[in-house]
């Protein structure tokens, strides 16, 4: 079970950190983590994910530079650092595992365990 965290309001150039918990099995050891998110109207979209050897794919170019995906010394715990956000990241945010983390596991097919989702909003 993933559990998501950190969500809420905030302004256009501002920051959130999200974290997500895996409870139940662990995670660390075989498991890559990804964040994907939702917009209202649109399809979930990958954004990015870390392997179990901490190697880290974009899936989103946009937030490349502002989002920092990084396992937490809390076990089974991967946090989602967000900066200088921006009004179009505006979404549900969805923690996911699975085992790989590439460029080929971009679509939310690939990814077998789910968070519950948190909801991140930016706006002036």
């Amino acid at each position: 079970q993933l559990v998501e965290s950190g969500g809420g309001l905030a302004q256009p150039g501002g920051s959130l950190r999200l974290s997500c918990l895996g409870t139940g099995f662990t995670l660390r050891d075989f498991y890559s983590r990804a964040w994907f998110r939702q917009a209202p109207g649109k399809e979930r979209e990958g954004v990015v994910c870390i392997d179990s050897s901490d190697r880290v794919t974009y899936f989103t170019d946009s937030v490349e530079g502002r989002f920092t995906i990084s396992r937490d010394s809390a076990p089974n715990t991967v946090n989602l650092q967000m900066n200088n956000l921006e009004v179009d990241d505006t979404g549900v945010y969805y923690c996911a595992a699975s085992l790989g983390c590439d460029k080929s596991t971009v679509k939310s097919k690939n990814w077998w365990h789910w968070g519950q989702g948190t909801q991140v909003t930016v706006s002036a």
